[in-house]
């Protein structure tokens, strides 16, 4: 039980690639603790996106209060920063009524907003970014500069993520300091909660396997008529939440871009490139994270210790 008059509210985190087992895990956990689970999966706040998010079902809900779980209409937007909005109240709130959190989902940069805030940095100068494009024309590497001005960054990032290696290289030439240390130096003074992060790791074989029997599972349960649905209700295919993995093949399929079997294998690919994506993330930006594979007793070894101290 929760020790309400401590000096911060302590929130269990279960992290992972998609495909890994969070949910399932995460709803075990939270019954055996007492404690309630906090989506965050950017699609699984929405209504109507069931089976192609792989919500929670009657059995783990059934298991511990869940929370942020279709909450938001499709056309609504969302960023990390109204999601903290919502989420933050929710781990005080459910930590001072005496009631562990469990924040889980595989959308890496809502959880790492959750536990220790956003970092805006400097605003974006057009200048650079020219500068940037003509050193690509030249043939010099970016991340290659960023590793030179800011090493730990660079380590953090894979060299062929443009966008935040630019991003990085723009922060510390306006600033003069890493953004490693500006974010770290972000999330001390901006950190309400004491957080354990589980990141669950699956071996890739496995993990494939397990993408294989979901993708599988979801086109079995109706994942094209529930975009069918959604369509008729008037939402564009250009809304984000129709244009992520899932529901744009979905939506070619429909336009007879894509032949049922293609859209199938284009979402295993797909969520495959996702999953992988999700590790390096979580590697670089969870680095004190506890890797755990998605098993119960591994799980409790790791919290309720946490959670006792």
């Amino acid at each position: 039980m929760p020790d309400a008059s401590g000096p911060r509210p302590r929130l269990v985190i279960v992290a992972g690639p998609t495909g890994s087992g969070k949910s399932a895990l995460a709803a075990r956990l939270a019954a055996r603790i007492g404690g309630a689970v906090i989506n965050a999966d950017s699609l699984a706040l929405y209504r109507g996106l069931d089976i192609g998010t792989a919500k929670p079902g009657p059995e783990e809900t059934a298991l511990a209060p869940h929370h942020l779980v279709s909450v938001l209409d499709p056309s609504e937007p969302c960023d990390a920063a109204r999601y903290s909005s919502m989420a933050r109240p929710l781990v005080a709130g459910l930590w001072a009524g005496g009631v562990p959190p469990v924040a889980c989902g595989g959308t890496g940069l809502y959880l790492r907003t959750l536990a220790k805030g956003l970092f805006e940095g400097p605003p974006a100068s057009p200048a650079l970014r020219g500068a940037f494009s003509g050193m690509e024309r030249d043939g010099i590497g970016l991340h290659s500069v960023l590793e030179a001005l800011d090493p730990e960054t660079a380590s953090r990032l894979n060299p062929r993520d443009r966008v935040r290696v630019e991003r990085a290289l723009e922060v510390v030439l306006q600033t003069g300091s890493s953004m490693a240390g500006l974010q770290d130096s972000h999330a001390l003074s901006d950190r309400p909660f004491d957080v354990l992060a589980l990141v669950l790791e699956v071996e890739t074989e496995e993990l494939d396997r397990r993408i294989g029997a979901r993708t599988d599972m979801m086109f079995e349960a109706g994942l094209v008529e529930e975009v069918r649905g959604l369509l008729a209700r008037g939402y564009s295919p250009d809304l984000k939440p129709l244009m992520s993995i899932g529901y744009r093949e979905a939506v070619m399929h429909i336009r007879g871009e894509l032949t049922l079997g293609e859209a199938r294998e284009l979402v295993r690919l797909n969520t495959r490139r996702l999953a992988k994506r999700q590790r390096t993330w979580f590697r670089g930006q969870l680095p004190e994270g506890r890797r755990i594979p998605p098993d119960l007793d591994a799980a409790l070894r790791e919290a309720e210790p946490f959670l006792a101290s």
